[in-house]
């Protein structure tokens, strides 16, 4: 008899299965993804997929830049925001005070 070479031996034909068709979903799971969508981000932590909480959003802002922006310095003191508070006040070489050594009076007039 003859030698057997691999390679030169044709395996039988094995059909191939056909794909499986995704499943669509139904209106109140399409609704349910576009909410958990808007509720959560994706982020990657150790190359694994992690879903956190998004920021809350007014206007297009997150929430702490549009009270900075916004809020009055009588607002952040009843809400106890001190460290927005500093921050929204002019620095003090700005700040007008009655005894300041920056303007000289012109040809003896007042400063007031």
């Amino acid at each position: 008899m003859g030698q057997l070479i691999p390679g030169k031996i044709k395996q039988p034909a094995v059909p191939k299965k056909p794909k499986k068709q995704k499943k669509k979903l139904t209106p109140e799971q399409r609704r349910a993804k576009k909410r958990r969508k808007e509720e959560f981000q994706t982020i990657f932590i150790n190359g694994k997929q992690k879903r956190i909480r998004r920021e809350p959003m007014v206007e297009g802002l997150p929430a702490d830049e549009f009270i900075r922006r916004n809020a009055d310095p009588v607002w952040l003191h009843q809400n106890e925001m001190w460290k927005d508070l500093e921050s929204t006040e002019p620095p003090a070489e700005n700040r007008r005070s009655s005894r300041s050594t920056s303007h000289k009076p012109d040809d003896g007039d007042l400063p007031f």
